[in-house]
């Protein structure tokens, strides 16, 4: 058995999407041969090269296209172009680097519409950040061409995205179908060549396609009828994000002309079954969530008793195969938080599946990748990511999560720092009132840069609402607790959730204008709500004050529900103030301006105090000292001690001796003063909460240390300057 695994165009330029990596490295414990490819780089790659592009100049002055200005102006640069695409994506694969001096000068790139509003960009890359400012400018360049390829070779083309609106709220099948029968655009027969060329390489047994998004749904449609039309011996599996919310109920057989089976859910165990029935090794009635057509009937075939594949047990990702060399790194947006998406190779992991909150209203709760939590050791982790870096020789990691668990988090640093693995990593959390000041000095130590998290309507009562189970001013002090330990921060906003109104959304915006005004978070994104069926507004939209009208299903997806919404206000119409907004407050500018500014028609003044965020930041919490809590030590070594006797004058009792510790710390050396006693008692604790010597010193412990060396009472020791200057300088409680 041979399995070839694809990413279909088009996700991201800059690293591969993890799905076909994670399936791979499961069936490497199964010794089953699989190789995978990403045809959504191969794609880009392919068509954004001298050759490509004299294809598609060559196309467009054959069929005489009309042109507006824009492309008309890109078609007249065509032998500019021609000239300068392949040094480009040279540059943007982090090769060739000396051309960014000539990007930078102006008088390299031909420009086009995308490059308008670049006028002053020495507020975001100074006069130092040449390579940086350069690989904006090509990002623009590339997405001038993006723009001529949409408007008249292949109008379904994008970077991250191919014909997503055909598969987006498709509850028929009909309009899919109807442009799948099309003829290939150049884009299309690019993908058509590239894919024929790997199947006759590898000759698998079976072609598994992921489609994680609506975007991917036509190209891995589009690959399926060719290998089922072309290598009929050759079966076609389909899964993958969309797969697991959109087709759960799929009946139109016209859908298996492009795919044989269709798998739900984890892709583990339901692969491994697949293949195990393609070897004559499992009766099909034995399957695991598994669709397929007989008879021109579509079956759900669920017979097998098998539990899904345990998190411990699916492997470590294997990136082999993949052309990691050959990724872009672009820069769309300059914000340096909001670049991480699109900037940089990502190698992704997971820390644990599914959401150990599980009960916000608008998400697919019910579903299994929300519903069934299964975290992963911290040493299991740690074994993955150094197997991966040793793969890739990349130490950057994106934890790609629903929500990162705050206490595995925590374990998942210390054993970084334990094992002294240099790693950069980033992933997606809840602003838990768990992430302490301490607990993200610890993260950042461990090598984390950046948190993405929900802060979703920022209201209150709506927050409440959808169960989201965080107040605004939680988000606040957390938000505020990464930036101070040096973490960036993302937060995904949210308008129109159900009974939302005007007000409130305005007054949402007023929030968010201060977290970016007091840089509690550096990035955001705002979304508008959308309905879905598995969720909980979904499945009883009346308790949340809204009602379901549609759309009718008709056979293919079912994810996006209408909805209509007596008391909330028509949320359409604020899109685009909001994304405006947003955009500017990323940039650092805008802050003074009111908010009707970023509307063309009036809406309401808010009613949020201007100092409501810095009050929240300003407000204290009592810290909670539990006694299971763990002491862990990040302030450096201590590599001298130096002991001042005290004389004692006649007649005066014995003084204790006072001894300076030097601690040799990340940016310099410094003292810390204690009496001899305590002195040598605090060298022995920072030597027990060190993460490398692997203890675990808790509270209790160090409790039950101080009080059996004779120093007094605890309680006092902890309310001391000393003690304060600890925690200050590196003693953290977590």
């Amino acid at each position: 058995m041979k399995v070839l695994l694809i990413t279909p165009p088009f996700t991201q330029l800059n690293t591969p999407y993890p799905a076909t990596a994670y399936i791979k490295g499961f069936l490497n414990t199964l010794d089953i041969a699989s190789f995978q490819i990403d045809l959504s780089l191969e794609v880009i790659l392919e068509v954004f090269s001298s050759v490509g592009l004299q294809k598609m100049f060559d196309t467009i002055e054959e069929d005489e296209k009309e042109l507006s200005d824009n492309g008309y102006r890109i078609f007249s640069q065509r032998k500019k172009y021609l000239q300068t695409i392949d040094s480009v994506i040279a540059f943007l694969q982090n090769r060739n680097q000396t051309l960014a001096l000539a990007i930078c000068s102006g008088a390299y790139l031909p420009e086009a519409g995308r490059f308008q509003y670049h006028e002053n960009l020495e507020w975001a890359f100074g006069t130092m950040g040449t390579h940086d400012k350069a690989r904006h400018l090509a990002t623009l360049y590339l997405e001038d061409i993006g723009d001529l390829i949409t408007e008249v070779v292949d109008h379904h083309f994008g970077f991250s995205r191919y014909a997503e609106r055909l598969a987006r709220t498709a509850t028929h099948f009909d309009e899919l179908y109807h442009a799948l029968q099309l003829p290939d655009s150049l884009i299309s027969k690019t993908l058509i060549s590239l894919l024929d060329s790997h199947i006759k390489k590898y000759e698998p047994d079976l072609v598994c396609f992921t489609a994680p998004f609506p975007g991917n749904v036509f190209g891995a449609f589009k690959c399926g009828r060719h290998i089922k039309k072309h290598y009929p011996d050759t079966h076609v599996a389909f899964g993958g994000g969309y797969a697991n919310t959109e087709l759960r109920r799929v009946y139109d057989e016209r859908v298996f002309e492009f795919v044989d089976f269709i798998t739900l859910d984890d892709g583990e165990a339901p692969l491994q079954h697949l293949a195990e029935y393609l070897e004559g090794k499992r009766h099909k009635q034995m399957l695991k969530r598994t669709f397929c057509a007989e008879n021109g009937n579509v079956l759900y075939i669920n017979g097998s008793t098998d539990l899904d594949i345990p998190q411990r047990e699916v492997g470590t990702p294997d990136y082999g195969d993949l052309l990691l060399d050959k990724y872009l790194s672009v820069i769309e947006i300059v914000n340096p938080m909001h670049r991480l998406w699109s900037d940089g190779r990502w190698n992704k992991l997971t820390l644990a599946h599914g959401c150990y909150w599980g009960k916000c209203a608008f998400c697919d709760v019910t579903l299994d990748y929300i519903k069934r939590y299964e975290p992963v050791s911290a040493a299991i982790i740690c074994d993955r990511i150094e197997n991966i870096i040793e793969q890739t020789g990349q130490n950057g990691f994106h934890f790609v999560d629903e929500a990162a668990p705050p206490a595995l988090m925590r374990d998942l640093a210390i054993e970084i720092i334990r094992r002294g693995i240099v790693v950069v990593w980033w992933t997606n959390i809840r602003f838990e009132k768990s992430f302490t000041p301490d607990l993200c000095r610890l993260l950042k130590a461990s090598g984390c840069i950046a948190i993405s998290g929900g802060l979703e309507v920022a209201s209150d009562r709506l927050l409440d609402k959808m169960k989201k189970g965080v107040t605004v001013a939680q988000v606040s002090r957390v938000a505020h607790a990464f930036t101070e330990a040096g973490i960036m921060v993302h937060a995904y906003l949210m308008y129109g959730f159900p009974t939302q109104t005007m007000q409130e959304t305005i007054d949402s915006l007023e929030m968010v204008r201060q977290l970016f005004e007091y840089g509690v978070i550096q990035s955001g994104f705002w979304h508008q709500f959308a309905m879905t069926a598995h969720s909980p507004v979904g499945l009883d939209p009346r308790s949340f004050g809204v009602k379901s009208i549609g759309p009718e299903f008709g056979g293919f997806a079912e994810n996006d529900l209408f909805h209509v919404d007596p008391e909330g206000a028509d949320h359409e119409v604020l899109s685009e103030g909001l994304k405006l907004s947003i955009f500017n407050y990323m940039q650092g500018v805008g802050f003074d301006e009111p908010l009707g500014t970023w509307f063309d028609f009036e809406v309401p003044e808010t009613t949020v105090d201007s100092d409501y965020i810095a009050k929240c930041i300003d407000e204290t919490t009592d810290i909670n000292i539990r006694q299971t809590d763990q002491m862990v030590w990040i302030g450096g070594d201590a590599i001298e001690m130096i002991i001042t006797p005290v004389k004692k004058s006649k007649g005066q009792k014995k003084k204790q001796a006072y001894a300076e510790i030097i601690i040799s710390g990340r940016t310099e050396n410094y003292s810390l003063y204690f009496n001899q006693p305590t002195a040598e008692w605090v060298i022995d604790l920072l030597i027990n909460t060190a993460p490398e010597t692997g203890n675990k010193f808790t509270i209790e412990k160090m409790k039950m240390s101080f009080e059996n060396a004779g120093l007094g009472e605890f309680n006092d020791f902890l309310a001391s300057g000393e003690f304060t200057l600890l925690r200050e300088k590196g003693l953290l409680i977590v």
